[in-house]
């Protein structure tokens, strides 16, 4: 009998054999007793998602950042952070770009593959990157092409090929034509470097010619070498224009809010001041819209001295990009803006209007609690930046309770026309432009603007039952009282405005606080709203 362990002798005729007892260790064959490869499978899936889910649209930057990473909650993290800044339309629920974004992955496997996926294809990268042309022209199958001018002219046979049109593309520029080339008849169209690629005589003697080549102005040969002139081309179709143009088309797209967060994090580390910056008036103000929603003004001036003005079609043009973001005091994003702005002047009033300032608005609807905004302004020509951060608190607005809008103190203060409808600085039915510095000229009328909330209504007149007075104060003493004296309805029910346009011929330049005292009397309340302004010669 074999016992576990020993060496076991067995003598057969002329020979002994020494048997020793084998033991070998066996994967249990119950899957659930297999190691766990998770882990890897995630390893791998991180691994997808950078080099063949996004290769196209992330930044270096976020490349390395994401490669430096050393757990997965902090790519996770990653993930869904990047995919947030580049949400279009952070108020729902869906991001919107990243399904946008993998259709466009879709559709170029589906059409655009030739034996290579059709996402690693030029035509792929393009769509994938910069999204649906806003024209194609399609030669699927060649053939004979009359050549346009700026090519040269005459007429030859081409390979298949296709020309992209994009009326614009963000940091590439504007009137974008990108040509694709099937030389192989294969159905990978790659990009071409000039317009000669698609020609399938190119290489053959005598054939094809353009029309200098035909009147014997040129030769075909120097063609070849790259030694035509080629006078006839367009600035855009010259090599190291299409070289460039290459190079801009394989830079990932910026994000949204890009430019916002890498001005946000240069100014913080002290790196933001390279250039010249453009000082920066803000304010917010707030204007009840419901009960749990609070119409928040964001109105930024910046002086014209710091801008600069280019002759564009006849016009002293200077153009602004203006990017901003709000968030929760949790880091949850509220809203985004991004507006292009221009200011224009003739020759003769460029240079009154240096000494003037410019001024912008973003009206947000934002529920009651604290938030923080960001907002960058960018002139388009010097790259000059001015960077605005700022804590501010949205007020909860008491149905029961008398209340008001924030103070503006206006520069222009007007009833809204045909042409305001749709544009900034309107409020209900009022055209209100805030003086964010709030200096008067002697003479030049101050624009009051406030709307009372809660106020009660006489029934019987369906007037405000309410007294409100203007009260300019200077040096701790009184110089002028005025009452308001209702001479036009409530807007509605609940709500009037309080619009009025001060007179400061007789008052003495220097600083002045005024107040609006509002006393509901059906009611009983009382309350006052304050401001300041200064009156000079």
């Amino acid at each position: 009998m074999f016992k576990p362990g020993a060496i076991h002798r067995i003598t057969f005729v002329g020979i002994t054999v020494f048997l020793t007892p084998l033991i070998v260790w066996c994967q249990s064959s119950n899957p659930s007793e297999k190691p766990n490869n998770v882990r890897s499978e995630k390893k791998d899936a991180y691994k997808r998602w950078i080099d063949e889910d996004v290769p196209y649209i992330i930044t270096p930057a976020e490349r390395t950042a994401f490669l430096a990473l050393k757990t997965d909650e902090e790519r996770e993290n990653f993930i869904a952070i990047f995919w947030g800044n580049r949400d279009t339309n952070p108020d729902t629920e869906e991001n919107e770009y990243r399904e946008e974004y993998y259709q466009r992955v879709a559709y170029a496997n589906e059409h655009f593959a030739s034996g290579t996926p059709g996402w690693r294809t030029d035509r792929g990268r393009i769509f994938i990157t910069w999204g649906k042309p806003d024209s194609v022209e399609a030669h699927p199958s060649g053939g004979s092409y009359d050549r346009p001018s700026y090519e040269g002219g005459g007429s030859t046979s081409t390979y298949p090929f296709e020309t992209w049109f994009y009326r614009h593309l963000d940091n590439v520029g504007d009137g974008i034509e990108i040509e694709f080339v099937d030389p192989t008849s294969s159905g990978e169209y790659r990009i071409a470097r000039d317009a000669d690629e698609k020609d399938a005589l190119k290489y053959v003697p005598g054939a094809g010619l353009k029309s200098a080549e035909i009147l014997g102005l040129s030769n075909k040969a120097e063609r070849l070498i790259g030694e035509s002139g080629q006078s006839y081309q367009r600035e855009q179709d010259t090599f190291f224009s299409r070289m460039r143009l290459q190079k801009d088309l394989s830079n990932p797209p910026a994000a949204k809010l890009g430019e916002l967060q890498d001005g946000i994090a240069s100014s913080g580390s002290g790196n933001f001041l390279d250039k010249e910056p453009i000082n920066i008036d803000f304010r917010v103000d707030f204007f009840r819209q419901s009960d749990d929603h609070v119409i928040t003004a964001f109105t930024l001036q910046a002086n014209n001295k710091d801008l600069q003005f280019d002759n564009a079609g006849g016009l002293q043009t200077a153009k602004l990009n203006i990017l901003g973001q709000i968030t929760t005091v949790a880091g949850k994003r509220s809203a985004i803006f991004e507006d292009s702005v221009t200011a224009t002047a003739t020759n003769d009033e460029l240079i009154s209007l240096r000494d003037k300032k410019s001024i912008y608005q973003k009206a947000v609807a934002l529920r009651p609690g604290t938030y923080k905004v960001d907002v960058l302004v960018r002139d388009v020509v010097t790259g000059n930046k001015g960077i605005v951060r700022m804590g501010f608190v949205v007020p909860r607005y008491d149905e029961k309770k008398l209340s008001t809008s924030s103070l503006v103190l206006a520069s222009t203060l007007r009833s809204t026309r045909e042409w305001d409808t749709g544009q900034s600085f309107v409020i209900g039915k009022t055209k209100v432009i805030p003086n964010l510095s709030g200096i008067y000229k002697q003479g030049q009328e101050i624009g009051v603007y406030l709307q009372v909330y809660n106020a009660g209504i006489d029934q019987t007149t369906l007037r405000p039952s309410s007294d409100v007075e203007y009260v300019l104060i200077q040096d701790g003493k009184v110089v002028m009282r005025q009452p308001e004296d209702w001479s036009g309805l409530s807007e509605s029910g609940n709500r009037l405005t309080v619009a009025r346009l001060l007179p400061t011929t007789d008052l003495q330049p220097g600083d002045y606080e005024i107040k609006v005292l509002i006393k509901d009397r059906v009611g009983g309340q009382v309350i006052e709203n304050k401001g300041k302004f200064t009156i000079t010669q």
